[in-house]
This record gives structure tokens, sequence and C-alpha cells, in this order.
């Protein structure tokens, strides 16, 4: 614990604090995206897209982004970042329509980019094997509270400031948190003596991975836990939660709040099962695996589109306490490859996610808007319903991929 302890407080903590700001910008737009809709006239589309620039912009920094952690270590990138994510922020609070939004929703997803990367190198840098998953649990049980800041505090804000001032507040918290990352944490080395790699280097590293069996095999079931708790925590939650289960303002803001609750509490008992289990010599992936069949089972309950506060309240902090599994597996799979190779398998495994969450975010609007938009301006809940079917077949075919192939651990590690 003595040596623990001061690494996480130089070190993780303030890295997950990062993470605070990204969870926030992904939840944020459940809480104002209806009146968004409303405001500006937004279609289901229109509302899909405007969250999926973020990822976008997050997909296509990963290369960069992994790149920049190798050379100049995370103090400065994510320094420097948080700033970049804090300029996004204060561009939507000034956005005066769509194409406004678009944009600054591509800038904050550039500046939240590195979190989750920069993260993951410190923790593997710092902790042991049979550490990190426990570790990586706490910091994204702090960084949730990102999005229990973004729900019903922010809800309560929106008649005081507008959500524009929310926006304004989020510029403010991610700047203090990049001054305290520069004053805090110490560059990470990658290792002690590694030369520095060329961005053709690290762009042939990164081809290599995508080449890798293993990678195919696991990391489409892991993956797909991370898209949908970024798909229905980032949008689509608060929408079902007033077209569906019919809940005003003030109750869907309540309902997200014990959702970034759930995620809380899920990230940091998922990460310490993962890494007891493991210690003892269970498989590495058995948390996971157990968590993606919980979430298979919330989404056929949200399909039947149950009303009952009670029931959808608990169903809601379900999804993403199942769906926090999804970054001890990414530990788990970049323990797979060779140590110096963390920051590009995690930039491997969050290209394909943030790519996935584009897609799904935008293909669930398509949907929604398949049928005539309601009297409330609301969407039919049975779109919502075709669009979780939808997800729910995607979560069974990445599970088939994973079982495909008979698996075996030598030395903790699996092949």
């Amino acid at each position: 614990m003595n040596t623990v302890f001061p690494a996480f407080r130089r070190i993780t903590l303030p890295l997950a604090a990062c993470n605070t700001v990204t969870q926030a910008s992904r939840a944020v737009l459940a809480v104002v995206g209806p009146s968004l809709a409303v405001e500006f006239s937004l279609s289901a589309t229109a509302l899909g897209l405007l969250s999926a620039w973020m990822f976008a912009a997050y997909a296509c920094s990963q290369l960069p982004v992994g790149l920049s952690l190798d050379l100049f270590g995370a103090r400065r990138t994510l320094s420097v970042l948080s700033l970049v994510a804090a300029a996004g922020f204060a561009c939507f609070a000034l956005a005066g329509g769509l194409a406004g939004f678009e944009i600054a929703r591509a800038i904050t997803g550039i500046g939240v980019s590195a979190g989750l990367i920069g993260l993951m190198k410190g923790n593997s840098q710092y902790y042991g094997r049979t550490q990190m998953a426990a570790m990586t649990g706490y910091a994204m049980m702090i960084g949730s509270l990102g999005g229990f800041a973004a729900t019903l505090p922010a809800h309560a804000l929106l008649p005081l400031i507008g959500w524009r001032g929310v926006f304004w507040l989020l510029a403010a918290a991610a700047c203090a948190i990049a001054l305290w990352v520069w004053i805090s944490v110490r560059d990470i080395p990658v290792s002690e003596t590694r030369e520095r790699r060329s961005l053709a280097s690290e762009i042939a590293v990164i081809g290599a991975i995508y080449r890798a069996r293993l990678f195919w095999r696991f990391v489409p079931a892991v993956s797909m836990m991370t898209m949908l708790n970024f798909t229905y925590q980032g949008l689509w939650s608060g929408p079902w939660l007033r077209d569906v289960a019919g809940m005003d303002g003030g109750a869907r803001a309540g309902t997200l709040t014990l959702y970034a609750i759930g995620l809380l509490l899920g990230s940091s008992v998922m990460g310490q099962a993962s890494s007891r289990l493991q210690a003892r010599g269970h498989h590495p992936l058995l948390v996971p695996w157990i968590a993606g069949g919980g979430l298979a089972v919330v989404q056929i309950l949200l399909i039947l589109r149950p009303t009952q506060p009670a029931v959808v309240t608990t169903i809601w902090v379900l999804m993403p306490f199942f769906a926090s599994a999804g970054p001890v597996g990414y530990t788990v799979i970049s323990q797979m490859f060779p140590r110096d190779q963390v920051g590009r398998v995690t930039t491997a495994i969050n290209t394909l996610t943030v790519a996935g969450v584009f897609l799904l975010q935008t293909t669930i609007g398509q949907i929604l808007d398949l049928w005539p938009r309601t009297a409330a301006g609301g969407w039919d809940p049975h779109g919502y319903s075709v669009a979780l079917g939808f997800t729910l077949v995607l979560q069974v075919v990445a599970a088939w991929c994973a079982v495909q192939v008979g698996t075996r651990t030598e030395g903790g590690v699996l092949f």
C-alpha cells in the first residue's frame, strides 16, 4: 500500500479527473438534448449526429494521441487536451445552431480523446498485472462522477443559468483539471530506455495489433458493452425515459443521476472482482463475460417497454453497472500484448469503440425517424424497441465471435 498510494494520488487520481470531463461531455447531452431538439427543431437523426460528432472526432484523434503519449508523456498531452475540451464546451455555449453545435462537439471529442488511454498507460507502468484492473476500476469510478454532475445537478441548474451556463461550467472545470494534471503528474516513462517511435512505426504497430487474431476475437464483445453505455448515457437514455416511460424533466434527471451512480458502483465492483478472480487463477475475462450476459438481459427488458417508475429506474441502473465491465476488459486485453504496446492496444480498442458509438447513435436516430413524431414532439416507443433489438443482435454476434476458438492460459496471459 505504501507504494500504491503515492502513485494513485500523483498519477491515477488526476488522470481519472480527466475522465470526469469525458463522462460529463457524454452525459450532458442526454439532459439538454430533449430541450435542444424542441428549441432548434432537431430530428432524431440530427440529434444522433450531433452527439456522434464528438465520437467521430474522438476516433480520428486516437492515433496521434497515442503517439503524443509516447513522445511527450501524459502530463503535457492531457493538460493540453483538457484545455481543448474546455474550448469545445465554450464553443457549444456560444453556438446558435446545429452547425455550431456539431463543430463544438467535434472539438470536445478531440479534447477528451486521451483520458482513457493516458490513464491505462499510466496504470500499466505503475502497478502489477493483478492490480491494474482494480486501479482502473477505481479510476473509472472517479470518472463516473462527471456523469453524475452532468445529470441531476445540471438539470437543477438549467432554470438558473440555462443550458449555455451549464456548458460554461464544464469549460471552467476542464481548465481546472488541466492545471491539476500539469502540477501533479510527472511524465510517465513508456519504458526506461525505449527509443522514441516515428509516426510510421506507430502506424505499423497499430496495423499489427489490428491484424492479430486474438484482438478480433475478444475486442468486439468487450467494446460492445462500452458502446452501449456511451450510446445511451451520451444521448438516447433521456429521450427513452421521456417517450417510453413518460417521465418529465425532473424525473428523467433523477433517473439519469442514478444511471451515473450505477456506473460508479459498477466500475468499483467490476474492477475489484476481476483483479481478485485473476489473482486466484480464474479466467481474466470471466467478469466481462458475466456482465455481458447481464447487459443482454437489460436490453430485453427495455424492449418490453416497462413504465413502472421503480422497474424503469432499476433497469437503467443495471445497464451502466454491467456496462462498466467494458474498461476492465480493455485492461485484460492489453495484457495479452507486449507491455510497451499497452497505449497502442488501448488506442486500437478505443478507435473501434468510438467508431461504433458514432454508428450506433446515428443508426438509432435513423430508426426512430422511421415513425412519425408524436404529438408531444418525441419519438414513437416502437422505434426504441426496434433499435434495442438491433443492438442486442450486435452484442450476440460479438459474443459468438469470442467463444468460437478455445482458450488457454499460460502465466496469467491469454493466447
